[in-house]
């Protein structure tokens, strides 16, 4: 008779198992975003501007929101920001970064308010301005938005080279 022993039993300590604690989870592991929000791709931006439409009314009535940033935003807003506003305000809120940063002035402030929730409300202001070798131009611009009471600040670092007509999140 032909009997199979585990590769454990076979290999000894070999195959030892090994454990390491699993990491903390954090906000900065998802982009700022709650757990479960974060994501890439097409079909991300999809389900969520369906969802956000067709749940969004019941959702934030229930008190509850699961916004997801969407395709428009993209290279404007972080996740940080745009996961804590529904699809008009994230629009809103990219606004106001491409008036700050087509001005290039280190100082520059626009601000907004929300069209379809009442206590929801933001501003981008450029800290800073810098051109580097070749060419590109950088900035620094805060963001700052207030939800609901609770306020959220994002520095991100825009840049456009040469000949781009305007400022995208730097990789």
């Amino acid at each position: 008779m032909l009997a199979v022993a585990p590769a454990q039993a076979q290999f000894g300590g070999l195959l030892r198992k090994v454990t390491t604690p699993a990491p903390k989870p954090s906000e900065d592991d998802n982009g700022g975003c709650p757990k479960g929000k974060k994501g890439s791709g097409i079909g991300r931006n999809i389900l969520g501007n369906v969802l956000n439409d067709a749940v969004g009314d019941v959702a934030s009535k229930a008190g509850v929101y699961s916004y997801v940033p969407i395709a428009e935003v993209s290279g404007t807003l972080t996740d940080a920001i745009a996961c804590r506003l529904d699809p008009g305000e994230q629009v809103q809120a990219a606004a106001a970064t491409e008036e700050v940063t087509r001005g290039e002035k280190v100082g520059a402030t626009a601000s907004w308010t929300s069209e379809t929730r009442p206590e929801v409300s933001g501003s981008s202001t450029v800290a800073s301005i810098n051109t580097e070798s070749g060419g590109r131009k950088c900035m620094n611009v805060n963001d700052f938005i207030i939800v609901d009471g609770e306020e959220t600040q994002v520095s991100k670092r825009m840049c456009k080279g040469p000949g781009d007509t305007r400022y995208v999140l730097a990789a």
